[in-house]
């Protein structure tokens, strides 16, 4: 999972790993049962802020195990790869690209946080953060060049706007595949296809990375790359307001995006259910729900969480964001991408 998060995370995630490391007993899936260890397998972005692990493992008893195979994409791999010797008790970061697919493949137990505002797949999976993969836009750039913003994905393809919006690899990248999924949520079986044949034409480039697409070919961070629009989070303004505090020079267009929820379980075959349980309603606590934006650069899923004003003043949610059936993206994800990569690279 490549986002802001990746630059954010990454030194929360070393003390984080460095605590799990000192205090977990190492314990292989499936192996000799011990209720005090807790395996916690998430995705390479997971991390919170200092304290609130251990004050979890000092308030229920706990040591936790946290085991990191990958990205998203990875992680849903290898917990079926591994579903009769599962990797730990409890997941985290299972998105709704993947949620249909870890379910049928018998990978949950159904579990319901008493916490819980929603749920999926009968159960198996509690929703516990959200983002919104958007279209950023260089305010700036626009201004400088006289030349009105986009406001919609049509909008994208039209001459006017021709090499200026890079996008990612679906293949390759998290929200590449959270834009392809925006598109064919917007245009369907039966538009999808040409819109992409139509943005193709009109110069959109394509990178295998979110760090290459957001840091060097676009103009609005730091990289003060040619092209004013990317393909990014609607909270990837936050991250660029000045030191000064004053507006930063990109925004999201929020006609644009598709969102990425992010989900919590109980594996199947865990050697410590309640424990696991635990952990999904921790997830759901309020200081948890709290920390995730400024330590995993994602939307606490409860409402009512105050938002740090960063986020408050320049990270706003599409109010409709296109949408795609998690068993749609199970039952068609590989055919899609690779009719994109028809379509795209060729």
């Amino acid at each position: 999972m490549t986002t802001h998060r990746t630059r954010t995370v990454a030194a929360g995630l070393v003390a984080t790993l460095a605590l799990a490391a000192c205090s977990a007993t190492v314990s292989s899936g499936g192996g000799g049962e011990d209720t005090n260890v807790l395996r916690v397998v998430t995705h390479d972005s997971f991390t919170l802020s200092e304290g609130l692990l251990a004050g979890f493992e000092e308030r229920t008893g706990y040591t936790v195990e946290q085991i990191t195979p990958g990205d998203g994409g990875a992680l849903v791999n290898q917990l079926v790869l591994t579903r009769d010797n599962p990797l730990g008790d409890v997941v985290y970061g299972i998105d709704n690209s993947f949620a249909a697919r870890a379910v049928e493949e018998g990978v949950l137990q159904p579990y319901r946080s008493p916490d819980a505002v929603e749920t999926a797949m009968e159960d198996a999976l509690t929703a516990v953060d959200f983002g919104d993969v958007c279209v950023n836009v260089d305010h700036e750039w626009f201004r400088e060049h006289g030349v009105p913003e986009p406001q919609t994905l049509e909008d994208l393809t039209d001459p006017t706007y021709a090499d200026l919006l890079v996008v990612t690899n679906p293949a390759t990248s998290s929200p590449g595949l959270a834009f392809l999924l925006a598109t064919v949520g917007a245009f369907g079986e039966d538009g999808w296809e040409q819109y992409w044949r139509d943005l193709t034409a009109n110069g959109a480039r394509v990178v295998e990375g979110w760090s290459d697409a957001y840091y060097v070919d676009f103009s609005g961070s730091e990289g003060a790359g040619p092209r004013p629009l990317v393909v990014s989070y609607s909270s990837s303004p936050a991250a660029e307001v000045p030191e000064d505090g004053a507006a930063p020079r990109t925004g999201a267009l929020l006609e644009t995006c598709f969102r990425q929820t992010e989900y919590a379980g109980v594996l199947a075959g865990a050697e410590n259910v309640e424990g696991a349980q635990e952990f999904v309603d921790f997830l759901l606590s309020p200081e948890v729900q709290a920390d995730i934006p400024g330590s995993m650069f994602m939307y606490p899923v409860l409402d009512g969480v105050a938002l740090p004003q960063e986020w408050a003043d320049h990270a706003p949610v599409s109010p409709a964001p296109h949408e795609v059936e998690p068993q749609a993206i199970t039952d068609n994800r590989d055919r899609w991408i690779e009719t994109w990569t028809e379509i795209v690279v060729g």
